[in-house]
């Protein structure tokens, strides 16, 4: 596995956890505790709130559960990313997983920093939960994985994907089991003709 495969993709989500957290730091230094500006009248608002929870204020205070959780995820991204780091086929869902991973790192970055998620997104016309820019970031990332697994992807694939097996140049998928047996004869027949 070659170093340069994660230094690009840790520089974009680099990248885009900066941009959530200075977007959030714009809005708390821009408005109160509360306040909203309209953008679209009756539509949509800039609306400064601390959530405590999570998406729609579930488990409101339980930070320590919260970022418990988000460490979970953290590490299957990296597994699975780590899986299928030098695959073409699979670039889609590395692209996912780099901004579910900057939407991860910017909302846990506020849990740990503040205590609470600043959110500031409102559609005033559907009375939808305050977001912010990571939380797009994760929403929209799960979408696509999820479109993704249904129609781009086979069960071959999901098991590359969790490590079971490897995609080959030739377009074949092999039992890493499988592999790692056929290497290890390799190996001993190697050594008993030397």
């Amino acid at each position: 596995m070659k170093v340069k495969t994660y230094i690009l993709p840790l520089v974009i989500c680099a990248i885009l956890t900066a941009i959530d957290q200075l977007v959030k730091h714009i809005i708390t230094g821009s408005l109160a505790l509360y306040d909203s500006i309209p953008v679209i009248k009756d539509v949509f608002e800039i609306n400064y709130i601390q959530n405590s929870g999570s998406a729609w204020g579930l488990l409101s205070g339980k930070t320590g559960f919260l970022l418990a959780i988000t460490i979970l995820v953290l590490l299957i991204v990296f597994y699975v990313y780590h899986n299928i780091a030098e695959n073409s086929r699979y670039l889609p869902v590395r692209i996912c997983l780099i901004f579910l991973l900057a939407g991860a790192l910017g909302n846990m970055i506020d849990r740990i920093v503040l205590g609470y998620v600043i959110d500031f997104l409102y559609f005033k016309l559907i009375n939808f939960p305050v977001f912010n820019v990571a939380d797009m970031y994760v929403t929209i990332s799960m979408i696509v994985l999820l479109l993704l697994v249904i129609f781009k992807y086979n069960t071959d694939d999901l098991d590359v994907m969790l490590g079971d097996k490897v995609l080959t140049e030739d377009g074949s998928y092999i039992s890493k089991k499988h592999l790692n047996r056929s290497s290890k004869k390799r190996d001993e027949n190697d050594e008993s003709s030397n």
